[in-house]
């Protein structure tokens, strides 16, 4: 039997898996390390984390989201973003780190990843700061105010991944940008060329030549005509993947050059009346249409967990039926 990490890498290559990836089991997330996801809010209540953004997560939602009165918003003229907009200090001292450290310390490198998970994302951050409306309407209004604040957000994931990179040596990035709706991107192909595929290339492409083999996007959304630029700044696989996208085509078309991570959609499994029957049809019909190569089973949630308890362990569950089913011959 393979190890979670060779099965893994037989499944980006289209080798000889000898079972389906399950979901995220090939990750061992360092989260103790990802400075700037401190001070989010629990359910019910109002924080203020990183960059000076004030999070929410209002009774009855299922996660926060930024507060963008005129109040709270942190960029209010683009313009003057330098004004506004200023960089957490990123920590290097040992107490800070050790958590991580030991954690990472802790994981057997031949079977799971060590990873780091990054979040939020370049995009993300732009919207984070001023509003998603405020954002788009930026990069057409004010493209050169635009293309500087990117830089500087580029500039801090770049130091950012100096320090985890000296700190705990990871084997992988799972690195968090949602860039679209259900039905389509937020920016065109053309936008996002232009923004924000050079600043990707130079994120990825520091983390792969300082030791990480494998860099993992999430974006749950539709973004299956920006596939093109995360082969350029190297995304190995697209987690978060949503059937909208009609994954079974990107498999054929671009199978080889990076890898599918969802087809489960979450909006259609983790609810409060969940039903173990709706994850075994799901789980079922991704598998069948997807198949063995270029493909990893898994809700498009952001992480290995649900909302709803047991959601996520009942699609695993599933996930190793269909390996039994599809894998029963090797």
């Amino acid at each position: 039997m393979l190890t979670k990490r060779q099965n893994l890498w037989e499944t980006l290559k289209g080798g000889n898996p000898d079972r389906f990836v399950k979901q995220y089991e090939f990750m061992n997330l360092i989260m103790e390390a990802s400075v700037t996801m401190a001070a989010f809010p629990a359910p019910g209540q109002t924080s203020k984390a990183a960059w000076g953004i004030t999070w929410m997560w209002p009774e009855g939602q299922i996660g926060p989201f930024p507060v963008h009165d005129e109040e709270h918003k942190v960029l209010k003229d683009i313009t003057e973003w330098r004004k506004y907009v200023q960089a957490p200090v990123i920590p290097t001292d040992d107490e800070t780190w050790a958590p991580a450290i030991a954690h990472a310390q802790a994981v057997d490198r031949n079977e799971e990843f060590v990873t780091m998970m990054a979040a939020p994302g370049v995009f993300e951050m732009t919207h984070h700061l001023m509003s998603m409306e405020d954002a788009l309407m930026a990069l057409y209004e004010e493209p050169e105010a635009m293309h500087e604040l990117i830089d500087y957000l580029t500039e801090f994931e770049l130091a950012y991944a100096k320090i985890v990179i000296e700190k705990i040596h990871p084997d992988a990035l799972f690195h968090h940008d949602d860039w679209g709706s259900q039905i389509n991107s937020f920016l065109s192909p053309e936008m996002f060329k232009k923004f924000f595929l050079p600043a990707y290339k130079k994120i990825y492409g520091y983390y792969k030549a300082n030791g990480v083999e494998l860099i993992v996007h999430h974006s749950d959304s539709y973004a299956a005509n920006l596939v093109p630029f995360m082969i350029e700044m190297g995304v190995d696989i697209w987690q978060g993947v949503m059937t909208t996208n009609n994954t079974p085509e990107l498999i054929e078309k671009y199978g080889g050059k990076i890898t599918f991570m969802g087809d489960i959609d979450s909006g259609y499994l983790d609810l409060p009346d969940w039903k173990p029957e709706r994850c075994a049809e799901a789980v079922e019909r991704a598998c069948r249409r997807c198949g063995k190569n270029y493909f990893i089973p898994c809700l498009t949630m952001g992480g290995p967990e649900s909302i709803y308890p047991g959601v996520y362990a009942q699609v695993n569950q599933e996930i190793d039926r269909m390996s039994r089913e599809m894998f029963s011959s090797r």
